[in-house]
């Protein structure tokens, strides 16, 4: 499915939290007009997709990061699934190669509405941990293997540094979604993100959606925070 651009609400932010009532009592106080969600492994784990039903009926637009990896027919399966619930974007390991993406791409109808990306590098593992794991590459060269590798079986777009994002931007082209995690508005800390960029940064980069999770989640004024990312994006003071 392809997306218009320039996108509109490109802060994701992500939902970090173990239960329910913790999600909620930050959901309260943000405006689906100006922010997206994102529900990973740890809470859709807890709740299940009854909550993600219930941040769509409150017409936020949900990104599903599950990050699947398995066989191909299984992933099919578990892609095909995110779509009936109506979910905005879902992701896939794009290490699980061609047939596993293809399979996954297969799965979506014409008309789902669903964004299918693609997980290249993981924002936290940098040239050494590739090398633990016996990957010669760095993690750059990494990210553009996959993320090629994503483009050329039909998905709409990959997760990825924001340091990766000018070489992507540049070989894939305006159309392949990048949608970057490891974002941290200027004087927050990096927490355990290797890779980080300010939103600014990353928008100007080349980066269409912004993930964003500790900075907004943890803050004192969720809602101000997510304001005052807005008007970096935006350029201004």
């Amino acid at each position: 499915m392809k997306i218009d651009k320039p996108v509109n609400k490109p802060v994701i932010v992500a939902l970090d939290f173990p239960d329910t009532a913790s999600a909620l009592s930050l959901i309260n106080r943000l405006d689906p007009e100006l922010c997206r969600l994102k529900v990973g492994k740890e809470l859709f784990t807890r709740t299940g997709p009854d909550f993600v039903r219930n941040l769509i009926k409150r017409d936020f637009d949900v990104f599903l990061d599950l990050k699947f990896h398995d066989i191909p027919n299984t992933v099919a399966g578990a892609v095909a699934a995110a779509a009936d619930l109506g979910v905005w974007m879902v992701n896939v390991h794009a290490g699980g190669g061609r047939t596993m993406l293809e399979a996954a791409r297969n799965a979506l109808s014409e008309d789902s509405g669903t964004l299918l990306i693609a997980v290249t590098v993981l924002t936290s593992m940098g040239d050494e941990d590739l090398s633990e794991l016996n990957v010669s590459a760095t993690s750059a060269e990494q990210v553009m293997t996959l993320a090629t590798l994503s483009r050329d079986y039909g998905l709409d777009g990959v997760v990825c540094s924001a340091r990766e994002t000018p070489m992507l931007r540049q070989s894939l082209g305006e159309d392949f979604l990048l949608v970057t995690p490891g974002i941290r508005p200027a004087g927050d800390s990096a927490d355990d993100q290797k890779r980080v960029l300010t939103p600014s940064e990353a928008v100007r980069d080349g980066s269409d959606f912004l993930v964003i999770g500790r900075p907004v989640t943890q803050a004192e004024d969720p809602s101000s925070k997510l304001q005052q990312i807005m008007a970096e994006i935006n350029g201004k003071k």
